[in-house]
């Protein structure tokens, strides 16, 4: 009895050519590799929660979760699910657009695709975006609590000497 041929390995009725392989097959990571849009969502989520000056416990707290698993989703260890991502929204005040902003930039063209499974070699991984640094939010959160728009002004003139300064070297 011949083999039954798979979808894939059979031919296209409207033009008789061999069908290409269906777009599932081109999404599988190697194990223990985060997608890149889990890493770049998870990225987004620690930035807010920095942001707003939350800690990992209390964030967990709001959501019914150990801080652990916060640590997973921050580092794009685990996929957060649609209704956690909905409810991060309403806990941090964003919409679920926020976590997706700049993903495309990251991931190259989004109508070339970005390519994993058996190319995944092939890719550049997502570049660490400075504004997303520990470092960078607090600065900013700090900012921010500073009501004197003398002092805003004047830092930001301080920063701005000290990058030049540093670009001259």
């Amino acid at each position: 009895m011949p083999k039954k041929k798979t979808k894939s390995e059979s031919k296209s009725k409207l033009t008789g050519k061999p069908r290409k392989p269906e777009a599932s097959s081109l999404i599988h990571l190697p194990l223990g590799v985060s997608h890149p849009v889990d890493i770049h969502v998870g990225g987004r989520l620690r930035a807010r929660r920095t942001l707003l000056g939350l800690a990992q416990e209390m964030l967990a707290d709001a959501v019914d979760l150990t801080f652990q698993q916060i640590q997973k989703y921050e580092r794009g260890a685990n996929r957060i699910g649609a209704s956690k991502l909905f409810q991060f929204t309403q806990i941090l005040g964003i919409s679920v657009a926020y976590f997706f902003d700049d993903l495309d930039g990251k991931l190259g063209d989004p109508a070339a695709g970005y390519q994993v499974g058996m190319g995944y070699k092939d890719n550049s991984p997502p570049e660490r975006d400075e504004m997303n640094r520990r470092e960078t939010l607090e600065l900013v959160r700090a900012y921010y609590q500073i009501k004197d728009v003398e002092k805003h002004k004047a830092l930001r003139m301080m920063f701005e000497s000290l990058a030049n300064a540093s670009e001259a070297k």
